[in-house]
């Protein structure tokens, strides 16, 4: 079938930036626990390392998925790690969780202060929007991560010009010639740790790819494309990062400070679209598992199947959102699975699959 170069390049990386905004920087919290908390210059290496990080694992990820036809989370960890690919699978069921909780969590927040009612209402009505769109399968789900993005970049562009010129007078000398704190590099890859957990969940699109030549662009496109707008808006954050750090959702106190409502309006709508996104994602990723155990018994998953797990997955991450809170769960959760995928994912890639890729031969 043929495809385009839209396709097989681009569309990889504009996916995974969807799938990664929602959990990786869309409340600004993860750019500060990561990043900013490194140092205005500490952090801006670390994106750069993380960016650099995510186009190699991006790029063996899906020549190892094209060469095994692993277009499935399961499928690829069996060829990946043999008879202990379940440990990814428990791993990635307590981060998408956990993600699931931060989404949530940080939508019940911006509800909570902009519309006055319950935040636990705004967690339900994100979790409700979810599920809809779970219900509907493979294709718009494809169509709707991608025409996002667009969106997304849009409307973050437009929020750091406006932010950085109004705040940003001294954002250059802030930026390269601030200090660096603490240990920038290992905090850029606990960062990439967690969020590179969900690369497997875009195998989708290695379907479109024609050859090495597919898997390797796609993959050196991906690191940039994903993490572009996080470097934007890391670069606003700098401008006033003394308050922001101490703000729990500090694209929410970015934009208050701007005090445009129009472009609040706008802002928060993309916003909690990006959370549908990413929820979505995860949640895809575990329907995909399950109707792939249908297909190799060649049966076909009932279709009210993926919406039920859906909403008993979500019901968990709201328990959690409610219980813990964004602070705690970025902190805390986010820093103690990330050495998991370290070992569990990105090792064995750096290791079993590059032998497969550049010297199996086969």
């Amino acid at each position: 079938m043929q495809t385009s170069f839209f396709q097989r390049v681009l569309l990889p990386g504009f996916i995974l930036q969807s799938v990664l905004i929602g959990g990786g920087y869309a409340t600004g919290r993860e750019l500060v626990q990561f990043f900013l908390n490194s140092g205005p210059l500490g952090g801006f290496l670390g994106i750069l390392v993380a960016t650099a990080a995510f186009s190699l694992i991006s790029m063996l990820s899906f020549e190892f998925a094209r060469l095994t036809q692993s277009y499935t989370y399961r499928g690829f960890f069996k060829k990946l790690l043999g008879k202990a690919w379940f440990v990814y699978e428990l791993a990635y069921f307590a981060l998408g969780i956990l993600v699931l909780a931060v989404i949530g969590s940080a939508a019940g927040e911006v509800v909570a202060e902009h519309l006055d009612i319950s935040s636990t209402l705004g967690t339900v009505v994100l979790m409700v929007c979810i599920c809809v769109l779970v219900a509907w399968g493979t294709m718009l789900i494809e169509k709707v991560l991608a025409g996002w993005s667009f969106l997304l970049y849009l409307v973050y562009g437009a929020f750091v010009y406006l932010y950085l010129t109004e705040y940003g007078e001294n954002v250059t000398e802030q930026l390269f010639y601030g200090e660096i704190k603490g240990s920038w590099f290992i905090s850029a890859i606990q960062y990439v740790g967690y969020n590179v957990a969900a690369l497997p969940l875009i195998l989708f699109c290695v379907r479109h790819m024609q050859g090495r030549k597919d898997s390797f662009l796609a993959g050196a496109m991906a690191g940039p494309l994903a993490m572009l707008p996080a470097l934007f808006f890391f670069v606003a954050m700098v401008a006033n990062s003394t308050q922001i750090t101490q703000a729990k959702v500090p694209s929410d106190f970015m934009m208050q400070q701007l005090n445009m409502p129009w472009l609040q309006a706008i802002f928060y709508v993309v916003l909690f679209g990006t959370f549908i996104e990413t929820g979505t994602a995860f949640i895809h990723g575990m329907n995909e598992r399950i109707a792939e155990v249908y297909g190799e018994k060649q049966q076909i998953m009932p279709k009210l199947m993926r919406p039920t797990i859906a909403a008993i997955v979500l019901i968990l991450s709201i328990y959690l959102a409610s219980s813990v809170g964004l602070v705690g769960l970025i902190g805390s959760g986010y820093g103690t699975l990330t050495w998991v995928f370290v070992v569990v994912f990105v090792l064995p890639l750096l290791s079993v699959s590059s032998y497969r890729i550049f010297w199996d031969g086969k």
